[in-house]
C-alpha cells in the first residue's frame, strides 16, 4: 500500500495514511510523490518509444495494452507471462502447460489472493481484462493467477489465505485487526471438523461487516475471497464443518 510504504520511508511505522490528501498532492515528507509499480514502469519504455496508439493496438478498447500474469497452482509450467489484455483465461492456463494429468479444473483465483474466486465454468468463459472480471464479480488485481484443480480443498486454501491476512494486518484499524483474527479462527474451527453451519454463516457475516470500513484495502482483501469461497463452495464448507472433509 503506497502510503504505508511512504510512512516506512519516513522512518515511521509502516501503516497506511488517511486519504485525502493523496500522495500526488502530499506524500513523502509532505511533498508531492508519485508511487509506481514495476509493471507500470516496464510499459513506459514502449509507450514513449512507439507511441500510445501503437501500445493501444494490444488489448481491448477499454483495457488497452499488455499485462504481466504470474500463474501458479496446479499447472504444468507455472511462471510469469506477458499477454495482451483480454486474453482468454483458458488460453492462459494452456500457455502454462495446462492442468496436471488426470485432473479437472475446479476454480481459479484471477488476480491475487484478494480477488473473489471464479468457478471452473466461469473461468472457461473469462477474459483477462478489467471489464470482464468485474462483470463476473471478481477483479484483475495484481495479475497473480492461482489455478485450482479437483485435488485441492477450498477450505484448506481459504484457511491459508485467512492466516496470511491476519498475519499481514498492521493492526491500525479495528475491523481489520480484529476481523482478520476472527476469520482465521473461524476457518481453523471449520477446517478441523469442529464447526457448524452457523460458523459458515458467521464467516460470511464477519467478512461483510469488514468491507469498506478501514483506511486501506487489506480488510476488504481478506473479506472478498472469504465471501466468494463460502458463497460458491458452500457445500464443501458445510461438509468440513461437520467433519466430512473432502476435496
Amino acid at each position: 500500500e503506497e502510503t504505508g510504504m511512504i510512512s516506512s520511508l519516513e522512518g515511521l511505522k509502516g501503516q497506511p495514511k488517511l486519504k485525502p490528501p493523496f500522495p500526488a498532492v502530499q506524500g513523502y515528507l509532505r511533498k508531492p510523490t508519485i508511487v509506481n509499480n514495476v509493471e507500470t514502469l516496464a510499459a513506459v519504455k514502449y509507450i514513449i518509444r512507439d507511441g500510445a496508439a501503437a501500445y493501444r493496438k494490444f488489448g481491448t478498447e477499454k483495457s488497452a495494452g499488455t499485462k504481466f500474469f504470474s500463474v501458479s497452482g496446479n499447472v504444468m509450467k507455472p511462471g510469469n507471462v506477458e499477454v495482451p489484455l483480454g486474453y482468454p483465461l483458458k488460453d492462459l492456463i494452456a500457455l502454462c502447460g495446462g492442468l496436471k494429468p488426470g485432473r479437472k479444473l475446479k476454480a481459479v483465483i484471477p488476480g491475487g489472493s484478494s480477488a473473489p474466486v471464479l468457478t471452473a465454468d466461469e473461468a472457461m468463459k473469462a477474459t483477462m481484462d478489467y471489464e470482464c472480471l468485474a462483470q463476473m464479480g471478481s477483479m484483475l488485481g495484481s495479475g497473480a493467477v492461482i489455478v485450482i484443480d479437483d485435488s485441492n480443498s477450498m477450505v484448506d486454501l481459504l484457511q491459508t489465505i485467512m492466516h496470511f491476512y491476519h498475519h499481514e494486518s498492521c493492526g491500525q484499524c479495528t475491523p481489520c485487526r480484529e476481523g482478520t483474527g476472527w476469520l482465521s479462527k473461524i476457518m481453523h474451527t471449520i477446517a478441523s471438523g469442529h464447526g457448524t453451519n452457523k460458523d459458515v454463516d458467521l464467516l460470511k457475516r464477519v467478512s461483510e461487516n469488514m468491507m469498506g470500513r478501514t483506511i486501506c484495502a487489506l480488510s476488504d482483501a481478506a473479506a472478498m475471497p472469504a465471501i466468494s469461497f463460502v458463497t460458491k463452495f458452500r457445500d464443501e464448507f458445510i461438509a468440513h464443518a461437520k467433519g466430512e472433509a473432502h476435496a
